[in-house]
Protein backbone atom coordinates (compact mmCIF):
# COMPACT_ATOMS: atom_id res chain seq x y z
CA UNK A 1 0.00 0.00 0.00
CA UNK A 2 1.24 3.46 -0.84
CA UNK A 3 2.62 5.25 1.79
CA UNK A 4 0.80 8.15 3.08
CA UNK A 5 2.31 11.49 2.90
CA UNK A 6 -0.41 13.84 3.75
CA UNK A 7 -4.24 13.20 5.45
CA UNK A 8 -7.37 14.73 5.77
CA UNK A 9 -8.50 14.58 9.30
CA UNK A 10 -12.42 14.45 8.55
CA UNK A 11 -13.45 16.71 11.46
CA UNK A 12 -14.84 20.14 12.14
CA UNK A 13 -14.13 19.64 15.70
CA UNK A 14 -11.26 21.19 17.05
CA UNK A 15 -10.70 18.92 19.94
CA UNK A 16 -10.89 15.87 17.98
CA UNK A 17 -8.74 16.77 15.18
CA UNK A 18 -5.42 17.58 17.72
CA UNK A 19 -6.10 14.62 19.31
CA UNK A 20 -6.28 12.72 15.63
CA UNK A 21 -3.45 14.59 14.74
CA UNK A 22 -1.18 14.03 17.90
CA UNK A 23 -2.03 10.07 17.25
CA UNK A 24 -0.58 10.38 14.00
CA UNK A 25 3.14 10.26 13.05
CA UNK A 26 4.56 13.57 13.06
CA UNK A 27 5.54 13.84 9.70
CA UNK A 28 2.27 13.40 7.78
CA UNK A 29 0.80 16.46 6.80
CA UNK A 30 -2.63 16.80 8.45
CA UNK A 31 -5.41 18.64 6.62
CA UNK A 32 -8.69 19.78 8.08
CA UNK A 33 -11.94 19.91 5.86
CA UNK A 34 -12.00 23.43 6.95
CA UNK A 35 -8.93 24.44 5.00
CA UNK A 36 -10.82 22.66 2.06
CA UNK A 37 -13.76 24.86 2.47
CA UNK A 38 -15.34 21.04 2.91
CA UNK A 39 -18.48 21.12 5.14
CA UNK A 40 -19.71 17.97 7.11
CA UNK A 41 -21.82 15.16 5.26
CA UNK A 42 -24.95 14.29 6.96
CA UNK A 43 -24.74 11.61 8.85
CA UNK A 44 -27.23 9.13 8.51
CA UNK A 45 -25.64 6.25 9.85
CA UNK A 46 -27.17 3.99 12.57
CA UNK A 47 -24.10 3.19 14.31
CA UNK A 48 -20.43 4.65 14.98
CA UNK A 49 -19.12 2.90 12.50
CA UNK A 50 -21.46 3.62 9.47
CA UNK A 51 -21.18 7.25 10.16
CA UNK A 52 -17.25 7.39 10.79
CA UNK A 53 -17.17 5.69 7.15
CA UNK A 54 -19.74 7.92 5.52
CA UNK A 55 -17.25 11.18 7.00
CA UNK A 56 -14.31 9.26 5.97
CA UNK A 57 -15.56 8.57 2.17
CA UNK A 58 -16.75 11.95 1.76
CA UNK A 59 -13.85 13.80 2.50
CA UNK A 60 -11.65 11.46 1.06
CA UNK A 61 -13.22 11.53 -3.13
CA UNK A 62 -14.09 15.33 -2.52
CA UNK A 63 -10.59 16.17 -1.88
CA UNK A 64 -9.12 13.01 -3.63
CA UNK A 65 -7.23 12.41 -0.34
CA UNK A 66 -6.48 9.63 2.13
CA UNK A 67 -9.16 10.53 5.09
CA UNK A 68 -9.20 9.29 8.42
CA UNK A 69 -12.73 10.28 10.05
CA UNK A 70 -14.07 9.46 13.55
CA UNK A 71 -17.48 9.05 15.00
CA UNK A 72 -17.68 9.00 18.87
CA UNK A 73 -19.85 9.46 21.47
CA UNK A 74 -20.85 9.11 25.36
CA UNK A 75 -23.18 5.93 25.80
CA UNK A 76 -24.85 5.79 29.86
CA UNK A 77 -26.30 2.68 30.84
CA UNK A 78 -29.41 4.33 32.75
CA UNK A 79 -30.12 5.95 29.71
CA UNK A 80 -30.17 2.83 27.42
CA UNK A 81 -27.13 3.98 25.88
CA UNK A 82 -28.23 7.77 24.98
CA UNK A 83 -26.63 9.62 23.99
CA UNK A 84 -24.55 7.66 21.79
CA UNK A 85 -24.28 8.39 18.10
CA UNK A 86 -26.36 11.80 18.56
CA UNK A 87 -23.70 12.42 21.50
CA UNK A 88 -23.17 15.89 19.23
CA UNK A 89 -26.48 16.44 18.68
CA UNK A 90 -27.32 16.83 21.97
CA UNK A 91 -25.06 20.13 21.74
CA UNK A 92 -27.45 21.64 19.43
CA UNK A 93 -27.14 23.67 16.34
CA UNK A 94 -24.40 25.86 18.18
CA UNK A 95 -22.51 22.74 19.43
CA UNK A 96 -22.61 23.93 22.99
CA UNK A 97 -21.54 20.71 25.14
CA UNK A 98 -22.72 22.66 27.97
CA UNK A 99 -26.02 22.43 26.44
CA UNK A 100 -25.61 18.52 25.81
CA UNK A 101 -24.23 18.27 29.56
CA UNK A 102 -27.09 19.96 30.74
CA UNK A 103 -29.45 17.25 29.15
CA UNK A 104 -27.47 14.42 30.77
CA UNK A 105 -28.22 15.52 34.30
CA UNK A 106 -31.97 16.29 32.95
CA UNK A 107 -32.59 12.74 31.55
CA UNK A 108 -31.31 11.56 34.44
CA UNK A 109 -33.74 13.67 36.82
CA UNK A 110 -36.54 12.40 34.71
CA UNK A 111 -35.81 8.67 36.07
CA UNK A 112 -36.10 9.91 39.31
CA UNK A 113 -32.52 8.87 39.53
CA UNK A 114 -31.14 9.87 42.81
CA UNK A 115 -27.09 10.38 43.45
CA UNK A 116 -27.33 9.45 46.97
CA UNK A 117 -28.32 6.48 46.79
CA UNK A 118 -26.66 5.02 43.58
CA UNK A 119 -23.28 6.88 42.98
CA UNK A 120 -21.45 4.51 39.97
CA UNK A 121 -23.42 5.91 36.89
CA UNK A 122 -21.50 3.46 34.56
CA UNK A 123 -20.90 4.94 30.96
CA UNK A 124 -18.34 4.16 28.63
CA UNK A 125 -16.89 6.66 25.21
CA UNK A 126 -17.38 4.52 21.89
CA UNK A 127 -14.71 6.11 19.12
CA UNK A 128 -14.64 4.28 15.78
CA UNK A 129 -11.63 5.38 13.41
CA UNK A 130 -11.96 4.91 9.28
CA UNK A 131 -9.12 5.35 7.18
CA UNK A 132 -9.96 5.99 3.74
CA UNK A 133 -8.30 5.91 0.20
CA UNK A 134 -9.78 7.77 -2.56
CA UNK A 135 -10.16 4.88 -4.46
CA UNK A 136 -12.64 2.84 -1.97
CA UNK A 137 -10.11 1.05 -0.03
CA UNK A 138 -11.21 1.73 4.15
CA UNK A 139 -10.71 0.44 7.00
CA UNK A 140 -12.65 0.78 10.38
CA UNK A 141 -11.38 0.13 13.82
CA UNK A 142 -13.26 1.20 17.43
CA UNK A 143 -12.05 1.63 20.94
CA UNK A 144 -13.71 1.88 23.83
CA UNK A 145 -13.19 2.98 27.92
CA UNK A 146 -15.40 2.13 30.54
CA UNK A 147 -15.83 4.94 33.30
CA UNK A 148 -18.45 6.76 35.22
CA UNK A 149 -20.30 10.07 34.77
CA UNK A 150 -19.93 12.60 37.36
CA UNK A 151 -22.38 14.38 39.76
CA UNK A 152 -21.11 17.42 38.63
CA UNK A 153 -19.13 18.81 35.81
CA UNK A 154 -15.52 19.41 36.76
CA UNK A 155 -12.26 20.35 34.79
CA UNK A 156 -11.75 22.64 31.72
CA UNK A 157 -9.58 20.24 29.79
CA UNK A 158 -10.87 18.58 26.97
CA UNK A 159 -13.82 19.52 24.92
CA UNK A 160 -17.67 17.56 24.67
CA UNK A 161 -18.24 15.32 27.47
CA UNK A 162 -15.71 15.50 29.15
CA UNK A 163 -15.87 16.85 31.74
CA UNK A 164 -18.56 15.00 33.84
CA UNK A 165 -16.83 11.15 32.01
CA UNK A 166 -14.81 9.87 35.06
CA UNK A 167 -12.88 6.73 33.20
CA UNK A 168 -12.04 3.71 34.92
CA UNK A 169 -9.65 3.86 37.93
CA UNK A 170 -9.49 7.46 38.12
CA UNK A 171 -10.96 9.85 40.51
CA UNK A 172 -10.68 12.67 38.34
CA UNK A 173 -13.06 13.39 34.92
CA UNK A 174 -11.27 13.79 31.35
CA UNK A 175 -11.94 17.12 32.21
CA UNK A 176 -9.53 17.36 35.01
CA UNK A 177 -6.53 15.01 33.29
CA UNK A 178 -3.70 16.54 31.87
CA UNK A 179 -4.69 15.93 27.95
CA UNK A 180 -1.28 13.77 27.62
CA UNK A 181 -3.12 12.01 30.53
CA UNK A 182 -5.91 11.28 28.67
CA UNK A 183 -4.30 10.14 25.47
CA UNK A 184 -3.02 7.89 27.31
CA UNK A 185 -6.05 5.91 28.05
CA UNK A 186 -8.90 7.24 25.79
CA UNK A 187 -11.13 5.33 23.65
CA UNK A 188 -9.66 7.26 20.45
CA UNK A 189 -6.17 5.92 21.41
CA UNK A 190 -7.89 2.42 21.15
CA UNK A 191 -9.47 2.60 18.45
CA UNK A 192 -5.89 4.01 16.79
CA UNK A 193 -3.88 1.43 18.02
CA UNK A 194 -5.97 -1.34 16.32
CA UNK A 195 -4.51 0.33 12.82
CA UNK A 196 -1.30 1.91 13.59
CA UNK A 197 0.37 -0.83 12.28
CA UNK A 198 -0.44 1.13 8.85
CA UNK A 199 2.03 3.45 9.99
CA UNK A 200 4.71 1.44 11.40
CA UNK A 201 7.23 2.94 8.67
CA UNK A 202 6.82 6.88 9.25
Amino acid sequence: MKKINKIIVGTHNNGKFKEICDLLPKNIIKISPIDLNLPSPNEIGSTFKENSKIKAEYFAKKANLVTISDDSGLAIDLLSGSPGIYSSRWAGPTNNFNVAIEKVYNELNKIKFEWNKRKEIVARFISCLTLYWPNGTFISSTGTIEGRISEIKKGTNGFGYDPIFIPLGYKETFGELNPKEKLKINHRLKAFLKISNLFVDY
